[in-house]
């Protein structure tokens, strides 16, 4: 200033200043750049004028000497610092924390104004930015105020440190750091000093009796309008402290927009968003739900949606749980959880990107009322499609008009029915077959059957459908399978019924009468039909693979083992076989007992079973501990998780009672085994999804012809229709509950105050929301939950150094104390040998040394050349390095040519592949098998070729010189490969190996980058001659799943179920329409006098119990040994 006015040279200079930043294009937002005035500081960009009005008003910030925010790299200049110099921030580049509060309030963030009252929301963030130019204590240069708080609230999140405990851990800290510090006093400080990264959330009251919420144009009435229930409660005594009224209910909702926001806000996510577009595709292979015919119709039908690769596909789940456990009150608690498909695999259902949208509140199970609850979600859903909202992508640092749509939804068999208005109970169950269904009622079972569903789905020409004696008696089928109905279909046949919507007035009584008149499945209209584009999906609804797969599991189980009160083969289930089916073997007999059928185990094969699985091992973080589900006593099992359910359904089934049933069982049990292996594999063919859809029929009634028609309920039908749902929607891992599962149990861990469960959830969500939001932030060093190292983590990739070999570059990470050893003679002779003929640089001097045999004798043969690798390769390559006139110049090919030192270190346990290997000794007493080992033959088109053994002894040889040269071997022990030692089914490619023999040759070594691991399952048997044989099981690596040849990547999944990575082809076995033979045990006794199933009156109760298991699944799921 001067004179009172403004210096003209400053004008001038700011000028200057201007027309040089917007020179730099690398360093400018388009038409903007980072604004340099004392209260800007160079955090945000502005257009070029406001910058100009902000200099000339507020001046630059002090000591901007250089301009290296806008692109001048000269050497900084030695001013001097006066007395004014506030901050290191001031000087220094922006950092993460100040990055995180101007990604959270995104790029309309404006200080221009502080000398005024600034709004609420700003305040906040200036407040926080504050915060993180204030050092801990004075003097503190690795920690800010705001640093420090973000910390210790993801840890708090992460370890769910209760209120109380973390209040302590404050106090303490305070006490120990040194005076004048600036850490909050307890949590409430920690929550308000952090709420500008916090999300919305709306409490909206309810109906007491769910009818419906106080919103929108409700939000004003006293009581409800539908059946007149007062909206609060009533006071008892007037009290001189004034309260707000207090509801009956009230439900929680999460604004889903301010939470799509955030996925482009932070760096960290923003990219990912549009990798469903960007990544590689191939035709007919699914990895992704982006890959599916789903997501390509939904693109066909609405083309500007898909224009933009940054709009949202969402699913939606929900699912109840017991908050108290089923020891205590009964109270059912209903979380609605929507997460964004646009992500990778890597990222895409875990659970920072599984955002809980409504809490339905408890205690009573919302059932087809839920619509009610879903009304500001369906709301903002249809907005989000509609009209679309302003977003801002950090990532290519522009806005776009971001919109969304909701794919599809998936939930239990119950939840089903709730979420798409068609009933999941009676003869209508099934959603695909509708009123095509041929389920009917057992007269004395008191159930429905599904029995003799599935011949229609048969070639028309099949000699299933003419068979008169297998299925039900005289009966023949001619009808084809149902068809498929579209949306716009669906949608005009609900509208000509004339059904209403729940919200509606009368809703529930008009709905009872034309369910009771038109004998159609559909109780209601769902709310989802007004999202405009919902009739255009494909499939609108998911079935659960998880559910299904764990309900048929402990069908068949419990049946084949004869479980008291759980078998379906019992003494009604008889009467009813002998009404409907032509099987006199199972009929009573002279003595009036029903005799044993083949298709159960007597007490020696029960016995025989669990005892195996008592002892079973497999490998670490395969499954969990299965042996302490085994009753001895009663021979069965009890308490069995989901996914123990799945690995026993798809590995143990064919194992199990390969060498205990009849083949005419065992093969349709194996079968079915090795469709659900198939269906859930992480990779999915088009045409192998075509072929499962083919057998499954076939599959079921090779069932039918054995099982009583009450052993098929709705849940053994439902399999028909899963290849043609993954055939539309792709890879079942986006689609099941596993994710979803562990989420609700995340969910129950945070109900801190059970007066108050949802109001718990919301709190702790809230804070995990912003805590996730902070490790985003945290410096590369920092642990968390998203930063996790995996759990068989290699060590990654070495420093490349010119020149080096692969066999010492692979990545892999030794554990356990390391033995040093000598190696010498044929050990170290086989060692080398191995490892020379393994290398790949090696190659071209094995094919000059293959020449010059050749040259020698030219009639010397395939299997000659190979005795004289083994034999005489290592001297004549370590001489031909030798030689100078040969040119071999690198030197870790001439270090690989003397040899590896004559010491070795010998280590219990390796992590390579993704595998964690263990020797057989480190492994005895251990509960887990980790020493399985698997190499290719030489032919490596066929799958006869592999060598199974198990690892004796991990060695890492190094090799002399600098730089340091190591690779590791495996000695192991291997199986013979012959016929006589290793046997491969001709259908359904099961492997077993005689434990007994081993390979006549001497070659103990393979390097370690070449195992694949497996596991060995002895077989239950009263044979002796098949108690030396082992069946065969290889495992993929850990939370890895194979994408598109063509970018030659992998991506890591959430580590829950195991899931193979592509479908190895089966040949199911093919029978003729002759017959069965008997299907009743000449050895076996009599089946007991116990009924076995609970009879229900109504379907009510049906559903009840369905919901009661359902609800149950946070307790039936254990995730931390998945």
């Amino acid at each position: 200033m001067r004179g009172g006015y403004l210096n003209p040279n400053f004008v001038d200079g700011v000028h200057i200043f201007v027309q040089f930043a917007i020179s730099q294009p690398g360093w400018t937002d388009g038409p903007r750049i980072r604004c340099p005035c004392s209260m800007c500081k160079n955090r945000k960009f502005v257009e070029t004028e406001n910058v100009k009005l902000h200099l000339v008003q507020k001046g630059f910030v002090p000591d901007y000497y250089e301009w290296r925010f806008h692109g001048e790299t000269t050497t900084r200049r030695n001013y001097e610092q006066g007395e004014g110099h506030t901050s290191a921030y001031a000087t220094e580049s922006p950092g993460p924390y100040h990055t995180m509060v101007l990604d959270a309030g995104g790029p309309d963030l404006d200080f221009d104004t502080m000398e005024e009252s600034p709004n609420p929301t700003a305040k906040k963030l200036y407040e926080m930015l504050q915060a993180a130019d204030q050092a801990l204590w004075p003097g503190c240069e690795k920690h800010s105020q705001l640093s420090a708080v973000a910390r210790l609230l993801n840890i708090k999140s992460e370890y769910h440190l209760p209120e109380r405990c973390y209040d302590s851990l404050l106090e303490f800290m305070t006490e120990a750091l040194p005076q004048r510090n600036t850490l909050p006093e307890n949590f409430y400080d920690t929550k308000k000093m952090v709420e500008g990264l916090g999300l919305p959330l709306e409490k909206i009251d309810c109906c007491e009796r769910g009818c419906m919420i106080y919103w929108g144009v409700d939000s004003a009435l006293k009581c409800c309008k539908l059946c007149g229930h007062p909206r609060y409660k009533s006071r008892r005594r007037e009290s001189t402290k004034h309260k707000g009224d207090v509801p009956y209910k009230r439900m929680y909702y999460f604004p889903l927009i301010p939470r799509l926001q955030r996925l482009y806000a932070s760096k960290a996510t923003a990219k990912d968003m549009r990798w469903h577009d960007d990544h590689d595709k191939e035709d007919g292979v699914m990895h992704h739900p982006s890959d599916s015919k789903a997501w390509f119709h939904f693109d066909q039908m609405h083309p500007s949606f898909s224009a933009e690769s940054r709009n949202v596909r969402l699913g939606l789940c929900t699912d109840g749980f017991q908050s108290f456990g089923q020891s205590g009150k009964q109270y059912s608690c209903w979380p609605i959880i929507v997460t964004p498909y646009n992500l990778p695999p890597r990222m895409c259902m875990k659970e920072p990107h599984m955002f809980l949208s409504v809490i339905v509140p408890g205690p009573n199970n919302p059932k087809h009322k839920i619509d009610v609850f879903l009304q500001p979600l369906i709301a903002e859903l249809k907005h989000l499609w509609e009209v679309g909202v302003e977003t801002y992508d950090v990532s290519q640092k522009q806005n776009f008009q971001m919109r969304a749509s909701l794919l599809w939804t998936i939930s239990d068999f119950p939840a089903y029915s709730m979420l798409s208005g068609w009933s999941t109970v009676g003869k209508l169950a099934c959603p695909h077959c509708m009123e095509y269904s041929d389920a009917f009622s057992l007269p004395n079972g008191h159930k429905t059957s599904w029995f003799d569903n599935h011949r229609k789905f048969l070639p028309h020409n099949h000699p299933f459908r003419r068979n008169k004696n297998c299925f039900i008696k005289n009966k023949t089928i001619s009808s084809q399978s149902p068809p498929t109905r579209s949306g716009t279909e669906i949608l005009e046949h609900i509208d000509m019924l004339g059904l209403r919507k729940v919200t509606e007035a009368y809703a529930d009584e008009i709905n009872r009468n034309i369910c009771k008149t038109s004998g159609c499945g559909w109780r209601k209209r769902g709310i989802f039909w007004d999202l405009p584009y919902w009739s255009t999906n494909l499939i609108r609804h998911n079935l659960d693979v998880m559910h299904i797969e764990k309900n048929v599991f402990e069908n068949v189980f419990n049946t084949v083992m004869n479980i008291e009160g759980k078998t379906k083969d019992n003494i009604k289930a008889r009467e009813d076989l002998a009404m409907f089916c032509r099987r006199k073997e199972l009929e009573k007999n002279a003595n009036g007992k029903y005799p044993k059928a083949n298709y159960t185990l007597d007490k020696n094969g029960k016995q025989a079973v669990c005892e195996r699985a008592k002892n079973l091992k497999f490998p670490d973080g395969y499954v969990s501990n299965m042996g302490r589900c085994v009753d001895l006593k009663k021979y069965k099992l009890f308490g069995m998780k989901s996914h123990d359910c799945h690995v026993f359904m798809q590995r143990l089934i064919p194992i199990a009672f390969r060498n205990l049933m009849p083949t005419n069982v065992w093969e349709p049990l194996t079968e079915l085994s090795l469709f659900f292996k198939d269906l859930t594999c992480t990779k999915l063919k088009e045409e192998d999804m075509r072929r499962l859809e083919l057998e499954i029929p076939e599959i079921l009634c090779k069932l039918e012809r054995i099982f009583p028609p009450a052993f098929f309920y709705s849940m053994e039908h439902l399999p028909v229709h899963l290849p043609y749902e993954a055939r539309i929607e792709g890879p079942v891992q986006f689609r099941w509950m596993y994710q979803y599962e562990r989420f609700l149990r995340h969910l129950k861990k945070n109900v801190g105050n059970k007066a108050r469960v949802e109001g718990s959830i919301c709190n702790a969500y809230l804070v995990e929301e912003a805590s996730n939001f902070c490790s985003h932030y945290f410096e590369s060093h920092v642990h968390t939950r998203q930063r996790n190292v995996p759990r068989n983590d290699d060590g990654g990739v070495a420093v490349p150094i010119e020149g080096n070999l692969s066999i010492f570059t692979y990545p892999g990470r030794s554990y356990g104390t390391a033995k040093p050893r000598p190696i010498e003679g044929g050990e170290l002779r086989a060692a080398q040998t191995y490892i020379l003929l393994n290398c790949d640089e090696v190659t071209p001097y094995i094919d000059i040394y293959i020449l010059k045999l050749r040259e020698q004798d030219p009639r010397i043969s395939d299997a000659d050349i190979d005795q004289m690798l083994d034999n005489n390769f290592v001297e004549w390559f370590e001489l031909y390095a030798r030689n100078p006139s040969n040119n071999v110049t690198n030197i870790f090919v001439k270090a690989l040519a003397e040899g590896p030192n004559r010491t070795t270190q010998s280590y219990p346990m390796y992590f390579v592949n993704g595998y964690k290997f263990h020797t057989i000794g480190h492994g005895t007493g251990r509960a887990t098998m980790n020493s399985g080992v698997c190499i290719k033959g030489t032919n490596y088109s066929e799958n006869a070729s592999d060598y199974y053994g198990q690892l004796i002894e991990i060695l890492e040889l190094e090799y002399p010189g600098y730089p340091f040269k190591r690779t590791v071997l495996f000695k192991c022990d291997w199986f013979d490969p012959s016929r006589h030692g290793t046997r491969r089914h001709p259908n359904y490619s099961l492997v077993e190996v005689n434990q007994s023999r081993r390979f006549n040759k001497y070659e103990p070594f393979i390097l370690a980058m070449q195992a694949c691991q497996v596991y060995y399952v002895p077989y239950p048997s009263l044979r002796r001659a098949q108690m030396d044989w082992i069946a065969v099981c290889k495992i993929k690596a850990r939370a890895v799943v194979e994408m598109p040849e063509l970018s030659k990547k992998t991506s890591s999944m959430p580590e829950l179920a195991f899931q193979d990575n592509e479908i190895n082809l089966h040949q199911i076995e093919v029978v003729e329409d002759n017959d069965l033979g008997l299907l009743n045990d000449p050895n076996g006794g009599d089946i007991g006098s116990d009924v076995g199933d609970d009879e229900f009156e109504s379907e009510d109760e049906i559903e009840h119990v369905l919901e009661s298991e359902s609800e149950d699944e946070d307790d039936d799921e254990d995730f931390a040994d998945l």
